[in-house]
């Protein structure tokens, strides 16, 4: 195998060790389904499709040693939140009310990522509805953080199984979903990379819905590089979901190694630093310092709004919108509904249509002011989190952790969760940089640039004893 471990190589680190044949998918698809299973306390996954994962490995290893290799890609295995549907399995949405629910037709992104020849290895724990940013799930379980085995920690919602799965070396890369920050909320908590990307750059068709107005699939990985990779893949038209016709394909691995030198970085108003751990902070600042010594331009700026406005902003969309999609369920006192998720969801049942306008409307004059206030500014940089990953007896689901994340879904950005560092007690800790809608190209070469001038994805989780 030539020195490259089959179950922490990255996707771009197997691309090259399949086209050299130093790794074969075989090798990789054998190593990770024996690791799942070793490491199922985890929870990370809902279903595992083992048999045809080993059949996909096999074709693509045939595929690769004939020539015939269809892209980098190609032989890579990976993991899907189980929101996204493939035709004839079953997709729960995180709920048990779901637990026989059979997908009628496959998601787009999952088509794309078959076609590029990438081997899906089963579907992957989510929050119920994908409404929870701490990673809950009272009936189908909670996912264990990986970086604290004595304590059972918030792996982050709601794309929580994606996010232990590959911090853990379960998966090289997984896909999940974001409406309020739920790639970047658990990429932040299991220190791993995950990218937020604008709506309507990656087909939503196929995909359970929270909110039509905010959902945004993207890739979890070990790597900024993998990210992209996984996103050049994704992005681009899709006539069955409108909004993609907006946006022409989008490829950013041209400009990835470019650097910052030149770029103008905002940075967090001393007034949004209130409330923000001095472990998660001092991990912000030595962040920010780091792209100041690459040649960034580090800028103060006033922002229009508090975070806290795009917040609430946000919790009446996805309440209003979530509650057409799932609102006869959650009313149903007889179905076994997360009692969490349940008040959520039902925040959309009260609300007036003239209520639901006036918070789009507001959320128009919101962007605008944000445009304009940062027009000259190529990013935001803000940490992921207010916290590391905290034990799940102190959650307070009343409250929310996207405080900074949910910002991007409100605002229209794009952005990218990175590791930057770790707490005293060895947790991960996590920087955003929040970009302008459609420059993903941008956000990954910040966060490359970053990555590649510091030591955090080269750590692992702890193994149990």
């Amino acid at each position: 195998m030539s020195g490259v471990d089959p179950i922490w190589a990255g996707v771009a680190e197997l691309s090259r060790a399949f086209e050299t044949r130093a790794l074969s998918p075989v090798d990789v698809v054998d190593a990770l389904l024996a690791r799942i299973r070793k490491r199922e306390a985890l929870h990370s996954y809902i279903a595992i499709y083992e048999y045809e994962a080993r059949l996909a490995a096999e074709a693509a290893d045939r595929a690769i040693r004939s020539g015939h290799r269809v892209g980098p890609l190609h032989g890579s295995p990976i993991g899907l939140k189980d929101l996204i549907d493939l035709e004839g399995r079953v997709t729960t949405g995180g709920s048990k009310a779901w637990i026989d629910r059979v997908s009628p037709v496959t998601a787009t992104l999952a088509e794309r990522l078959i076609g590029a020849g990438m081997i899906v290895l089963g579907k992957t724990h989510t929050v119920e509805f994908a409404m929870g940013s701490f990673g809950t799930n009272t009936h189908l379980g909670t996912p264990w953080n990986p970086w604290d085995l004595a304590v059972h920690r918030t792996p982050g919602g709601s794309s929580s199984g994606s996010a232990v799965a590959v911090a853990a070396g379960l998966a090289p890369a997984a896909i999940g979903t974001d409406t309020g920050g739920s790639v970047r909320l658990p990429a932040a908590w299991c220190g791993i990379v995950g990218l937020k990307v604008t709506a309507g750059r990656i087909s939503t068709h196929g995909v359970l819905p929270l909110s039509f107005t905010l959902d945004t699939p993207g890739p979890m990985a070990r790597s900024v590089e993998d990210a992209a990779l996984i996103f050049r893949v994704l992005n681009g038209p899709d006539p069955r979901d409108l909004p993609t016709l907006a946006w022409t394909p989008s490829d950013p691995l041209p400009t990835l190694r470019r650097g910052v030198a030149g770029l103008r970085l905002a940075v967090l108003p001393d007034d949004e630093r209130v409330g923000v751990e001095a472990g998660v902070l001092a991990a912000y600042d030595a962040s920010v310092d780091r792209l100041a010594t690459l040649g960034a331009e580090i800028v103060r700026v006033a922002l229009p709004n508090r975070l806290s406005d795009y917040a609430a902003g946000v919790g009446r969309i996805i309440g209003a919108e979530g509650y057409r999609f799932v609102g006869h369920l959650v009313d149903d006192p007889s179905l076994p509904i997360d009692p969490h998720v349940r008040p959520r969801i039902q925040v959309g049942r009260g609300m007036s249509a003239r209520d639901y306008l006036l918070t789009l409307a507001e959320r128009d004059a919101h962007r605008r002011a944000f445009v304009g206030a940062l027009a000259d500014v190529d990013a935001l940089l803000t940490p992921t989190t207010q916290t590391a990953a905290i034990p799940i007896a102190k959650v307070d689901q009343s409250g929310t952790a996207a405080f900074f994340t949910r910002a991007g879904n409100y605002l229209g950005l794009c952005g990218i969760a990175v590791p930057n560092g770790f707490t005293a007690d060895g947790l991960p800790t996590s920087l955003q940089v929040l970009c302008h809608a459609g420059r993903e190209d941008l956000a990954l070469r910040i966060g490359w640039a970053y990555e590649q001038a510091t030591e955090w994805r080269g750590r692992r989780p702890p193994e149990p004893r």
